[in-house]
């Protein structure tokens, strides 16, 4: 009785996780919590292995001794402990909770449900905070750069709500263009373009980009010709159709492409990132402490004479985690990511099942874009949106659990 009990609060934790990252960070943490706890527990009373067998325990163990590690050079010893170690175990929990508790396809569908629910309500809820200047989630009120609206939607920032739609919108993407038929496809069909029209309105470009890269993606992989083709007429057309703000700020960076896409701030974020990295190469200046250290390594005068604030991430992932943990660090990282997607492919490689195959493509083209964005937003330190590369990545190895059980 205690088992079932403990296995149906993290089937339900682990569904209804997707949908509330689209309300907000409260009921997102809670059930993160829930799935955390309980699964420690059923772990713990079935003396079963805490981290199952997924190909990437070994660098995510290097990791977290490396975080652990950075506690020699942090400025915030608490900051660490709590924002920096405790994270990344929860993240990590998560990831192998991910990994070992999808039961089987049914299970899938249910998370599927809860990722094309949160995804379908955040777009309706841009769509009517342009109209109405207020979102009907949170009430939060659009923003506006270089005269274009940019939804928020239940985010508090246009760019963030873009990490979350280009990382969450390909797993749909992927089930409507290579699996789904009949109602269900019409179904996921207005979802994709609800989740088309919703990175549009965040005007965000790595949004953009990195959902481009994941539907370029899926055309190749799933062979979808008519995509691929019309992806590439959409790059010759695009410098035709947007916005002539957009036209103007092009012509304003000199057309030229790291600056139109990073803008000079962000390049300025960069290169003072960079002097963080050469003071402190091998360790870092101590995890969740970047902000706190950024002002030291600031250049006088900044890239192009823009003044950027004292407090600061780096806008990048992995310049992010070089300053924190240092090249060290940002190494294991790398090969945590060779892992993945290592183990991603061994799984691909011997499904049989055509829906497993198309949910594990979609999962990667979903990885594939968060790591896009996370190269001009710091993503994997946001509160609001970094447990999606956790949660994606232990769905992701998870599929072999549940080809193993069917066959």
């Amino acid at each position: 009785m205690i088992i079932k009990t403990l296995d149906f609060i993290i089937y339900w934790a682990i569904v209804l996780i997707p949908f509330s990252m689209a309300i907000s960070p409260a009921p997102m943490n809670v059930f993160m919590g829930l799935l955390i706890g309980f699964f420690l527990i059923k772990t713990i009373i079935k003396r079963e292995r805490l981290f199952p067998k997924t190909g990437v325990g070994l660098p995510l163990l290097f990791l977290f001794l490396i975080t652990c590690l950075s506690l020699v050079h942090s400025v915030d010893i608490k900051d660490t402990l709590r924002g920096g170690i405790g994270r990344l175990a929860h993240y990590a929990l998560v990831f192998f909770a991910l990994a070992s508790q999808v039961k089987d396809k049914k299970h899938l569908w249910r998370i599927i449900a809860s990722v094309a629910l949160g995804l379908a309500l955040t777009a309706v809820d841009e769509v009517w905070q342009v109209f109405t200047g207020r979102d009907f989630i949170r009430g939060y009120a659009t923003i506006i750069n270089i005269g274009l609206v940019r939804a928020t939607a239940s985010f508090k920032d246009a760019n963030v709500l873009g990490i979350y739609l280009s990382a969450i919108a390909p797993l749909i993407f992927g089930l409507t263009i290579g699996f789904l038929k009949g109602a269900k496809r019409i179904v996921f069909l207005v979802i994709s373009i609800l989740a088309l029209v919703g990175i549009t309105l965040t005007f965000s470009r790595p949004t953009m980009l990195a959902a481009f890269c994941a539907l370029l993606f899926l055309g190749i992989v799933l062979k979808k010709r008519a995509l691929v083709v019309s992806l590439v007429v959409l790059v010759l057309i695009l410098p035709f159709i947007v916005p002539r703000t957009v036209r103007q700020w092009a012509k304003d960076t000199d057309y030229n492409p790291i600056r139109f896409m990073c803008n000079d701030d962000r390049i300025a974020i960069f290169r003072n990132s960079m002097n963080m990295i050469k003071a402190h190469p091998v360790i870092g200046t101590g995890a969740n402490n970047f902000m706190k250290n950024y002002k030291k390594y600031k250049e006088n005068p900044e890239y192009r004479n823009v003044v950027t604030s004292d407090f600061l991430q780096a806008h990048n992932n992995f310049l992010h985690m070089a300053g924190e943990l240092g090249l060290v660090g940002l190494g294991i990282f790398l090969w945590l990511l060779y892992k993945l997607f290592s183990q991603i492919a061994y799984i691909y490689k011997r499904l049989s099942d055509h829906f497993l195959k198309t949910i594990l493509l979609s999962l990667t083209a979903c990885l594939i874009a968060f790591l896009i964005n996370g190269l001009t937003e710091s993503s994997l330190y946001s509160a609001r949106v970094a447990l999606i590369f956790w949660y994606l990545g232990g769905l992701a190895l998870g599929i072999r659990k549940i080809a193993d059980a069917k066959n």
